[in-house]
């Protein structure tokens, strides 16, 4: 299976969330869209059932001369969530990676900012969260996501991309009450081998996704 775009993929993800809205499993909820390229995927899940769209904005924390290879994540205001095992075996630290750290917070913070302004974020507290990403590879930045919004009280909290590693989802299997995901291919390699358009978003694109959505 692959899909032309993120829009595409979102509309696949909106049908299965919206047979589970429709048996019950989905009561009040809140969709959070990891961006920027989550937000494309979530903004056909948000109309179908819908749902209010915010932003939860993550930062992955890259190895050293290999950026896009996670080490951690980072979510919010929360202390950076690293993988131990992956630590070990690159012969990391915490304290090796701090510069690294320092640098993601600070763009986490513009991205922030940029995208919600002084708008505060949305409530969870008692309410059905999904999480929303255009596709999981190692799974540390929706373990990062999950984490930071189970501390906000959600009665139940949902992850859904439309591409995933399968060894990635099994490993996420307790963080989340529900995984949605079609798309669990053994030859997984890298996200955007599953897009024939995976171009990269730009703020202004994610603020014209956000804004067209609570104009509602």
């Amino acid at each position: 299976m692959h899909y032309r775009d993120r829009a595409e993929a979102g509309r696949k993800l909106a049908g299965l969330l919206s047979d589970l809205r429709d048996k019950g499993e989905l009561p009040d909820p809140v969709v959070l869209a990891l961006p920027r390229g989550g937000i494309a995927v979530a903004a056909p899940v948000a109309r179908a059932l819908d749902a209010p769209l915010d932003v939860l904005v993550v930062r992955k924390i890259g190895a050293p001369h290999h950026a896009e290879f996670a080490v951690g994540a980072l979510a919010a205001d929360d202390p950076p969530l690293f993988d131990s095992d992956t630590l070990d075996r690159l012969g990391l630290t915490e304290e090796r990676l701090r510069p690294t750290v320092e640098r993601e917070r600070a763009e986490l913070a513009r991205r922030e900012h940029r995208y919600r302004g002084d708008r505060p974020p949305p409530e969870l507290k008692g309410r059905t969260v999904i999480v929303v990403d255009d596709g999981l590879a190692t799974g540390a930045t929706a373990r990062a996501a999950l984490r930071h919004v189970w501390r906000r009280g959600p009665s139940r909290v949902v992850l859904a991309v439309p591409v995933g590693a399968p060894d990635s989802l099994d490993q996420l299997a307790n963080e989340a009450d529900v995984i949605v995901c079609p798309h669990r291919p053994a030859g997984f390699s890298a996200v955007g081998q599953w897009y024939a358009d995976f171009g990269q978003l730009t703020d202004a694109e994610v603020l014209d996704v956000l804004d067209a959505l609570h104009a509602r």
